[in-house]
């Protein structure tokens, strides 16, 4: 379990940043060009940096536009969005235009996304925010997710971090399906907004840390690798716990990228720690007159 924390502007602390600075080592080469760990922490920077949502509908939308109903799901969850709002999507804006759209009736079927992501997927089409909503603390100068009120109170009750994910057969963070489903729809700043609020999540189990890197893993391209980075460092700082997890000791035994990533990143932190101890420089000894 981890303690809770709110994000400050400057990010991760400079020594876990640092600690990706370098390029992967020990791999074959290729033509095609490989990001360094330096590209992934920056790009977390600057998500981190993210100004806060707009929670107005879509600008220059009317909300007259055609209603699109989308069946999610196996078990064929309805639901409905303005043809406009669904279009700020490149994925839905080419359905729209005719890409597997049954024109007749305007229904798309998602048959392999599940219910609670996306409704979270629209809910940030028409608000620019999904629940719980991403707050500035002005006295802090911190970006927090706002209280989660009862239902007794007129709320919408306890927002879960996770959602039971049945192709894997495990709970997954649900910032990190909503961060790749928003990579498959084309919403960069559905991702930003995604990375940021899971930076904020605590009391997070090891296995359910664990199980959201591989999916992170394997739905995401080698090209973006903010959300893998986040990972990385996160493992990294929190080493005392994960270092006692049977959990871990398992998932490194199936293996896989992250893992040798996991290596290489380490390795990057320890050299950083090294040379933030060592002289900057060594004075020579001055020469008698």
């Amino acid at each position: 379990m981890f303690a809770r924390r709110t994000h400050h502007n400057e990010g991760f602390p400079k020594h876990y940043n640092s600690s990706f600075d370098k390029h992967r080592a020990g791999k074959a080469t290729s033509s095609k060009q490989k990001r360094s760990f330096r590209d992934a922490t920056a790009a977390v920077k600057r998500a981190d940096k993210v100004k806060k949502p707009d929670h107005s509908p879509p600008v220059g939308s009317t909300l007259t536009s055609p209603i699109v109903t989308i069946c999610v799901g196996p078990e064929q969850r309805l639901f409905a969005a303005h043809e406009d709002v669904l279009s700020h999507s490149p994925f839905f804006s080419a359905i729209c235009r005719g890409q597997f759209l049954e024109t007749a009736t305007k229904r798309v079927n998602l048959p392999e996304e599940l219910p609670e992501i996306f409704s979270s997927v629209l809910e940030y089409l028409y608000k620019g925010d999904y629940y719980p909503r991403l707050l500035h603390n002005k006295r802090r100068n911190t970006w927090e997710l706002e209280e989660m009120e009862s239902d007794n109170n007129g709320g919408r009750g306890h927002a879960e971090s996770t959602v039971f994910h049945h192709g894997t057969g495990q709970l997954l963070l649900k910032d990190t399906m909503l961060y790749c489903t928003a990579d498959k729809y084309g919403l960069d700043e559905l991702k930003r907004l995604a990375l940021r609020k899971q930076g904020l999540q605590s009391g997070i189990q090891c296995s359910t840390i664990l199980a959201s890197a591989r999916y992170a893993y394997a739905n995401t391209p080698d090209s973006d690798s903010k959300l893998r980075a986040h990972y990385l460092a996160l493992i990294i700082r929190s080493r005392s716990t994960f270092k006692r997890s049977g959990t871990m000791q398992m998932e490194m035994e199936k293996g896989g990228m992250m893992f040798f990533d996991l290596f290489v990143a380490i390795c990057n932190h320890m050299d950083d720690m090294a040379n933030a101890k060592s002289p900057l420089f060594t004075k020579s000894p001055r020469t008698p007159h």
